[in-house]
């Protein structure tokens, strides 16, 4: 059997080197039109920052070494230009020669990632702008970076490689602003846990342009103009073009196999495309998403090296599924970590699923240990069934277990319930007896059965002033001093029992407090009194930083009580 396999990075390479296992007698040949293979995508941003030093480190395998190693041919700067399908052959281009030839395959799995999206508006193609997709961009943007020791950077487009881009940027010296055309970075996110990283950046330095359209690139000089919607313009050095991806699938197209979304390949749960000798892998392909049974693209490391193992099996005669994706991901940004699962509010909104939230903050680990910093947990789960739909979390050390763990739950069809009986490992300086991912369930349980209602940052603006209603913030004096939200009235947890007639028992009470927890406290208080009451979703620090850009909290102390 030949197998030939278009793409050596995350995908191609990991394909070979596991039908090398199934099959010794396989003959594999790779074909990949950048100078490397078997590179680290993720790792790209890095290496411009200097956090990378070696550019032998960017690439996990070379041809030599996977040929001795495996018996696989990978030729580089070779580019597969078209598919025969009758013929079953490829035809190859040498991009160092010029030469073309034909391939011939038994087998052929296509592995060639996603290409950036290049928006059409003038001057894209001048030699400042740049896009970052291979090594060989990684090089020239560093050799950039180190010759022309740029002062200002204009970055395009706020998904994981720019942000990566630029947190390098910055700590390089180098002035960045962000041009987003939605009025967010990270997509995953929900707008209010994104607000948290447009705050992150604008502490480190950025100037963000949330909601800023690109209509073009002018040259200005040595530097590089970029030009908006409305007539801004923004001068720099540079510019890094890194508004999305989108599926290389020109091939698949032009061979006349089936497409999907945005041009992609569309594959059965085998990973076999419209024809049956051909498969296809990473973030090219379609994919079914785990949580809303709808078709998307997610263009992930992960999935990408899971279906190319599972191509692997099948290409060598087994009977190996790919399900579905689930859209984990997680991104270092300065001395914090984002992390993402399943669905935001968004994509259940548009998928028409039912939805609720629970948003908190609490700590990686006890307090009495030194180093807890809150982190903010926002979970999406089904109202009527408790079934967790995603998860959100933005915070500095613990964040990857946390998300870890409520992706596995979401895997499994887990409920509240479930989240609320993990059996977590706990020890001080890593957790507390009642982890946060069962916290998180406990919460979900107290709504799900009554125990309290919510509001939320969306909600506030719009409660009445007019004494309708009664807007109650339970934190110390102190706190409320710092500040408060309009026209709520400061009563501390502690001292409430003892001002219950202060408070109007035929009106709505809406409770806030620094994280959530003395306002629900409060909440059960008042209920077993006979009020009507609310709590605030996330407390006031997750409302200030939402609202007014305040930093988000370093340090914690007891019962929410937080000093910035």
């Amino acid at each position: 059997m030949k197998v030939v396999i278009v793409g050596g990075v995350a995908g191609g390479a990991t394909a070979a080197a596991r039908i090398r296992r199934l099959d010794e007698h396989a003959e594999i040949v790779i074909f990949e039109r950048s100078g490397y293979m078997s590179y680290a995508n993720c790792g790209l941003p890095y290496y411009i920052g200097g956090v990378i030093t070696d550019p032998e480190a960017l690439s996990l395998q070379t041809p030599k070494k996977f040929w001795d190693r495996f018996r696989v041919a990978v030729r580089v700067r070779h580019e597969v230009t078209a598919i025969d399908r009758v013929a079953k052959t490829v035809s190859v281009r040498n991009l160092e020669t010029g030469k073309i030839y034909a391939e011939g395959y038994d087998r052929l799995l296509l592995s060639p990632g996603a290409r950036p999206t290049l928006p059409p508006v003038p001057g894209v193609d001048l030699d400042r702008v740049m896009t970052l997709r291979t090594v060989e961009d990684t090089l020239r943007i560093r050799r950039f970076v180190e010759t022309r020791q740029p002062k200002r950077a204009v970055l395009v487009g706020g998904g994981f490689i720019n942000l990566e881009v630029a947190e390098n940027l910055l700590g390089l010296g180098v002035a960045v602003t962000i041009v987003q055309r939605p009025k967010q970075l990270l997509a995953p996110l929900d707008p209010d846990m994104a607000a948290l990283v447009h705050n992150l950046f604008r502490e480190k330095g950025a100037e963000l342009r949330l909601g800023g359209n690109l209509t073009a690139f002018e040259a200005e000089g040595n530097g590089v103009r970029a030009v908006l919607a409305g007539g801004e313009t923004i001068a720099a050095d540079m510019a890094v073009l890194a508004v999305g991806v989108t599926p290389d699938s020109h091939l698949a197209a032009d061979a006349g196999l089936t497409t999907g979304i945005k041009g992609s390949i569309v594959v059965d749960d085998h990973l076999v495309t419209s024809d049956p000798a051909i498969y296809a892998v990473g973030d090219a392909v379609q994919v079914r998403h785990g949580v809303s049974g709808q078709s998307a693209l997610i263009a992930l490391a992960g999935p990408a090296n899971r279906q190319a193992r599972i191509a692997a099996d099948n290409i060598c005669g087994g009977d190996s599924r790919y399900d579905a994706s689930w859209g984990s991901s997680i991104i270092k940004l300065f001395d914090r970590t984002v992390a993402s699962t399943g669905i935001n509010a968004k994509t259940a909104e548009a998928a028409g699923m039912p939805w609720d939230q629970v948003v908190l903050a609490p700590n990686p680990h006890v307090t009495y240990y030194p180093g807890a910093r809150p982190m903010t947990m926002k979970v999406i789960f089904a109202p009527d069934s408790g079934r967790i739909l995603g998860a959100q979390i933005v915070g500095f050390e613990g964040v990857d277990k946390r998300i870890d763990v409520l992706a596995t739950a979401i895997q499994a069809g887990m409920t509240a319930a479930g989240l609320k009986a993990l059996d977590l490992a706990y020890a001080p300086p890593y957790s507390s007896a009642k982890d946060p991912v069962n916290m998180a369930g406990f919460m979900i349980e107290n709504l799900l059965t009554g125990k309290v209602k919510q509001y939320h940052s969306d909600d506030v603006a719009a409660l009445p002033r007019d004494g309708s209603v009664t807007l109650l913030d339970t934190r110390t004096s102190e706190e409320y001093a710092r500040g408060h939200a309009a026209g709520f009235i400061n009563i501390p947890l502690d001292d409430l029992r003892e001002h219950l007639e202060e408070i109007p028992a035929d009106r709505p009470v809406y409770v806030i407090c620094q994280s959530g927890l003395r306002s629900y406290l409060a909440c059960r208080i008042l209920t077993q009194e006979g009020f009507d009451s609310r709590h605030f979703a996330g407390g006031y620090g997750f409302y200030a930083a939402v609202t007014a850009g305040t930093p988000v909290a370093r340090a914690a102390g007891d019962c929410g009580l937080v000093q910035a």
